[in-house]
């Protein structure tokens, strides 16, 4: 099946997990966090909070731990613990990023992106990553009521653009955010990193490609415009 069936004039990308191998980085923080507050985190509850922003996860840890669970403050723990990580050690690219961030703009397609992850945080690793010059339009897990997966973050992106949801493919690597391009009536194709998507994740996928480098070279191949 060809891109330019779609014509597609955006591309709305996902962060962590997506452009920037921090998944695996976020559970350690989060097991230092709660050992600092006596507690233990379970890895297949964390997997459940991937692509969900600040609200949403503590949905989820206070259904699991209870209404007594010091949520605040363990992620905000976490969350220093991760920026110093990042200040010291760099921001950890996925492979091809940039490649595929070249393409798209010399193809003079839009760009956005559309994360889970508040402002702040976001801005430090656009900043750190060099990476926020590529982007049209920024939008932020705390700059929404309802987070992924729930479409209000991909539908309110694409609104700011000017760009009719049918006109946009949105690159994700968790299950919550395919489900949020799903709804809004998007592309969505799935880059997985923790997760591999089910069957019912399965079914709402465009396409499901193994690295950044594959997704260029499917653009290379089948996007002529």
């Amino acid at each position: 099946m060809k891109i330019k069936k779609y014509k597609i004039k955006l591309v709305i990308f996902d962060m962590d997990g997506l452009m920037f191998d921090t998944e695996k980085l976020i559970f350690r923080t989060w097991k230092e966090a709660c050992k600092k507050y006596k507690r233990k985190v379970n890895y297949r509850i964390f997997k459940e909070t991937i692509g969900l922003n600040r609200t949403k996860t503590e949905e989820v840890y206070k259904k699991y731990y209870g209404g007594s669970f010091p949520f605040e403050k363990i992620i905000d723990e976490a969350i220093g613990l991760l920026e110093n990580h990042i200040h010291s050690e760099g921001v950890p690219l996925k492979e091809s990023l940039f490649e595929l961030l070249e393409y798209i703009r010399k193809k003079q397609l839009k760009m956005a992106l559309a994360t889970s992850t508040s402002r702040d945080r976001t801005e430090l690793l656009l900043n750190l990553s060099d990476t926020k010059k590529y982007f049209d339009l920024v939008t932020c897990g705390d700059e929404i009521v309802n987070g992924k997966p729930d479409p209000e973050i991909f539908l309110k992106t694409s609104q700011k653009i000017y760009c009719p949801p049918e006109n946009c493919m949105v690159l994700e690597d968790s299950g919550n955010g395919i489900i949020a391009a799903y709804r809004a009536g998007m592309i969505p194709v799935m880059v997985p990193d923790i997760i591999e998507p089910g069957e019912e994740i399965e079914a709402m996928l465009f396409k499901k490609f193994n690295s950044l480098k594959e997704v260029k070279d499917y653009f290379e191949d089948n996007f002529k415009a």
